[in-house]
């Protein structure tokens, strides 16, 4: 960096903040100030780096002097060098904006940085504080300047009615050179902040002034604040817990306020290649299709960028809990001095710059790092090992403790724990690793990743654990987000654009990135080969999008399973409380784990996800081994709920087919020759599941009748029994309403769906706007005013599976539901949010399509 021809500073951090005294440059300078910034080919410089570097990092992440590598020698964004979902590009340039401040004498102070905390009275990080104490405002200043010896804090707190709370000097202030730091008790009670889905989001603006001994403003900024604890619960599993069926080891789950909730989400990743196109239209249409989505939580995936606040202020104010994590991600990282400062300058910035965000959840510090270690590098004179503890263990961890006890802290995405916690020591976690008290016991969270399409469905291969925090399964983007990158004649599923986007590589495999890139896609292909029938039109580029269909309908259909399994912990002796897929957008177009591609377009997981997050869910478990299948009923509500789970078995055409009743469940219900529609009451705990089905031995139940023309059929209506079991302590959410009506529906087929005997279920489209209706094949209606559109699926003839509603280019938007399945005879209606209509009179109704699963079967 220089200015006026004048070297500044040679910095080597994207992610911390920097500020350089260049009052005798300006002085001097005899021109209009030009700033300059020479940044280089960091792709070049880390390899540059690497060759001098330390031989048990260079070897440990297999830096051998091939582009792109040598990522960790650079406080950069990792994902910059490339990912198994994105490009390997290393772009640089400025990210954040800069200033020339200048001091005046009316105004010698500027402010550069805050802390904000705001916890219970005795609270401290990763233990759950006592709800009846008072809240603690703690507000800290890094400022530019010089410090006055009389120097105050003071703070002025309005609530979301913009009426005055607190108005007071803050006591117990210290001060250095560049920091003044004071707190205050609050005496009284505000109105607590909530995850979307539990409660409401009320903010407040607190106004902090730094100020003289004559009450004179030296400077003073506003921030908005919420009030809320949130804590990451390790503790060791109680006797109460196991004597209610809980497995020993520990606890891994979050609570909110004093209490323990489900956490629902996905993984966010950088929404864009270059930051600056990530704007705030994009990323509230992001966030938007998150809490459409039922999601309370997004994990900010380290190896991308801190969040810049305003994303922070978007989720404080929509409800998303975003567990943060700091920029290290599937590797070993340098330790020594030199980078240990870098770490630690960019740590302390960080978590100084967003913890007043009632948003933040959690900081970790990286991605699946402990278990990497473990397998690979668990000895004691491992250099590896001795880094790892000195990076994630002593100094991260220093400056999350060091600043806030709002906010818990762990090593690792993937963490086992910890044995002891000791604040006063320079290790304050002591960490499990492998030291587990019995085979049985559960300390951990799991991710999980299995590109064996034969196990997809197979319960017993998912993970147990207390939080799912990734699992996942590749699948194409749209026909339309490839017409976006790629020509015509590459529109097919080996092309070799095709192949040059996807960075899916299977593991273990050897070759070059052509070969490596096509054993990836097979992956996809033989799932879908092996599951549904196979694709196979005349027309190429139709047939191209029959298979990307065919690949979301399977990682849709595989995340659903996953999903509803580890839901259905919360009720079973993992006592499992989170559910975060991988991953929830894209950065571009590629075969990749997401649910949401670059241009906004929602896939079918998107739906399946949105769909299995719903508050009640009704779905079916098969065994494979026992070929078993049971039948629950999952909520994740803070209230009991009760009401009626109805099930019915029929063939692809919609009618009932007569199988033998379920084993020890007493059913009521129709059983006539038109109807074979059962009902099981049922109740369900808070954050529970229960069991209503079960069939001990699903082949035999189809003595007359085949099973690949069978289905079950399922529904369930709930509503809460009892008033909110929070109602006894301070400070609650509203009660959820006695009132409250949950209802889903799924779906079970003994046989795969390529074996199935589908049937064209006759779908029909009809849309409507401004309640004028007209089918996609006849008059339009008048789209000269403003509407929300309505489309209106039938299925005329038979059942139809995975229903999926397609929207052409020239609209940008998404439909609230879609990949869902239809009765014979059932109609479903469907809104359109439109976030840019490109054809400006709503034509784009008339290009859209349905299809379902009965295509595949079509030759043309």
């Amino acid at each position: 960096m220089s200015l006026c021809n004048t070297t500044i500073a040679n910095t080597a951090n994207q992610f911390r903040q920097y500020f350089f005294e260049v009052t005798s440059i300006l002085a001097s300078c005899g021109h209009s100030p030009a700033l300059a910034l020479n940044f280089g080919s960091a792709a070049n410089i880390v390899l540059d780096i690497a060759k001098t570097g330390p031989a048990d990092i260079n070897s440990a992440n297999g830096i051998t002097g091939s582009e792109f590598q040598g990522k960790v020698y650079m406080r950069k964004e990792q994902n910059d060098f490339g990912w198994d979902w994105s490009p390997s590009l290393s772009p640089a340039g400025p990210w954040r904006p800069a200033y020339i401040v200048e001091l005046l004498p009316n105004a010698p102070i500027y402010v550069r940085n805050s802390l904000i905390d705001i916890y219970r009275e005795g609270q401290m990080n990763n233990l759950s504080p006592d709800q009846s104490k008072p809240f603690v405002f703690n507000a800290s200043v890094d400022i530019l300047g010089e410090m006055l010896t009389d120097a105050g804090l003071h703070l002025k707190l309005t609530d979301p009615d913009g009426q005055v709370v607190e108005d007071s000097h803050l006591t117990n202030v210290t001060k250095s050179n560049e920091t003044i730091t004071g707190s205050v008790n609050l005496e009284f009670s505000p109105k607590l902040w909530w995850p979307y889905g539990i409660g409401a989001q009320p903010l407040y603006n607190a106004t902090i002034s730094v100020i003289n001994s004559e009450n004179k403003t030296l400077t003073a900024f506003t921030k908005r604040v919420g009030f809320r604890t949130i804590v990451l619960s390790l503790s060791p599993i109680s006797r109460e817990q196991i004597a209610a069926g809980i497995a020993p080891g520990s606890n891994w789950h979050l609570e909110i306020n004093g209490r323990e909730f489900y956490a629902k989400g996905s993984n966010f990743v950088p929404p864009d290649t270059f930051w600056p196109r990530a704007n705030s239209t994009k990323i509230k249409e992001l966030f938007d299709l998150v809490i459409s989505g039922n999601q309370n939580m997004l994990r900010v995936w380290s190896s991308g960028a801190y969040l810049a606040d305003w994303i922070y202020d978007l989720a404080d104010e929509m409800g998303i809990l975003l567990w943060s994590e700091f920029e290290f991600s599937d590797a070993e990282y340098p330790s020594s001095p030199d980078y240990l400062a870098k770490y630690e300058a960019e740590a302390y910035y960080n978590v100084r710059r967003v913890n007043h965000h009632p948003s933040l959840a959690l900081w970790a510090g990286g991605n699946e790092l402990e278990s990497i270690l473990l397998a690979l590098f668990f000895n004691a004179s491992s250099p590896i090992l001795q880094g790892y503890q000195r990076i994630f263990e002593e100094s991260l961890i220093k400056c999350v403790y060091a600043n806030s006890r709002s906010i818990s802290y762990i090593p690792s995405s993937t963490y086992n724990g910890y044995l002891s916690l000791d604040f006063s020591s320079s290790r304050p976690q002591t960490p499990r690793y492998n030291n587990k008290s019995s085979p049985g016991a559960l300390y951990s969270d799991t991710d999980n990743y299995n590109y064996d399409a034969t196990q997809a469905f197979n319960l017993s291969s998912y993970p147990i654990g207390r939080f799912a925090d990734e699992f996942g399964f590749i699948s194409m983007p749209s026909l339309q987000s490839w017409q976006e990158a790629l020509p015509a004649d590459q529109l097919f599923v080996e092309s070799a654009g095709v192949l040059h986007h996807n960075r899916h590589y299977p593991f273990g495999a050897s070759g070059n990135d052509t070969i490596l890139s096509a054993q990836g896609i097979s992956q996809m292909t033989d799932a879908v080969k092996l599951w549904y029938p196979i694709p196979s039109l005349s027309d190429s580029t139709a047939n191209f999008s029959a298979w990307i269909y065919s690949t979301q309908v399977f990682q849709a259909e595989y995340y659903a399973s996953e999903i509803a399994f580890y839901r259905r912990g919360s009720a079973l002796r993992e006592r499992q409380l989170g559910c975060l897929y991988w991953q929830l957008e894209d950065l571009w177009v590629a075969p990749t784990w997401s649910s949401i591609e670059a241009n906004g377009r929602p896939k079918i997981l998107y739906y399946s996800a949105k769909d299995l997050y719903k508050p009640v869910i009704v779905y079916s478990y098969f065994d494979n081994a026992t070929q078993t299948l049971e039948v629950w009923v999952t909520s994740d509500l803070w209230t009991s709920v009760s009401g009626t789970v109805s099930f019915e078995w029929i063939d692809w055409e919609g009618n009932a087919i007569l199988v033998p009743p379920p084993n020890g469940t007493a059913v009521s219900g129709l059983h006539s020759n038109k109807s074979m529609s059962s009902e099981i009451p049922f109740s369900v705990g808070p954050i529970n599941a229960t069991r209503v089905l079960t069939y001990l031995h699903v082949p035999s139940l189809f003595t007359n009748h085949s099973a690949s023309d069978a289905l079950l059929r399922l529904s369930v209506q709930a509503s809460s029994t009892s008033s909110n079991a929070m109602t006894a302590t301070a400070a609650l959410p509203p009660p959820q309403s006695s009132s409250d009506l949950y209802t889903h529906s799924s779906y079970f087929h003994p046989a795969r769906l390529a074996d199935s005997a589908l049937r064209d279920p006759g779908l029909h489209l009809a849309h409507n706007n401004n309640d004028n209706s007209s089918s996609n094949t006849s008059s339009q209606p008048d789209k000269s005013q403003a509407s929300v559109p309505t489309f209106t699926v039938t299925a005329t003839r038979a059942v139809a599976a995975w229903v999926w509603l397609d929207h052409p280019a020239s609209v940008r938007g998404y439909f609230e539901e879609n990949g869902f399945w239809l009765m014979k005879g059932e109609e479903k209606t469907v809104r359109f949010v439109v976030w840019h209509d490109w054809t400006g009179d709503g034509s784009w109704m008339d290009g859209v399509t349905v299809r379902s699963m009965w295509n595949n079967t079509l030759a043309n």
